[in-house]
């Protein structure tokens, strides 16, 4: 088993810039904040540019923060972000979406 670090590979101005988005998209669209065993289950309204915006912050953390796993699924009126880790990526996930 690969131990990986709970650690962003951003820099500091685009690390800025991704939590202002993160923060803005859970501000206009967000509806539900859920810590799990593993993680954080977030939920958000459907709409076409929030979704494109979800997706493209979602991308980025794949990269940036390869601790964790970050999964998007979609119905008719919601997007359901489930991010999930183990390990000290938890207690890290599970602050996420708090102000």
């Amino acid at each position: 088993m690969t131990h990986v670090p709970v650690a962003c590979t951003l820099g500091s101005a685009d690390l800025g810039t991704q939590v202002a988005r993160w923060r803005q998209l859970y501000a206009d669209a967000g509806t539900e904040r859920r810590e799990t065993d593993d993680g954080v289950r977030v939920r958000f309204r459907r709409d076409a540019a929030g979704e494109r915006e979800l997706r493209e912050l979602v991308a980025v953390e794949s990269e940036c923060c390869a601790w964790a796993d970050w999964t998007v699924e979609a119905d008719a009126r919601q997007l359901l972000l489930a991010v999930t880790s183990t390990g000290d990526g938890i207690p890290v996930l599970h602050s996420l979406f708090l102000s």
